[in-house]
């Protein structure tokens, strides 16, 4: 399963580590991951394909 999303401190797409599905306050699908260079927290709205 390869999830790209935009790391803000790398400036650009990366595929995510460790992607993790899950919903935000308000319900809508949410993917969250690692940056595999920084080990930031990286986001995706929408749900994993």
């Amino acid at each position: 399963m390869s999830v790209e999303a935009y790391c803000m401190k790398c400036k650009e797409k990366k595929v995510m580590k460790d992607p993790v599905a899950g919903e935000t306050k308000n319900g809508k699908p949410i993917t969250k991951g690692k940056c595999p260079d920084c080990g930031s927290t990286i986001c995706r709205i929408g749900s994993m394909k």
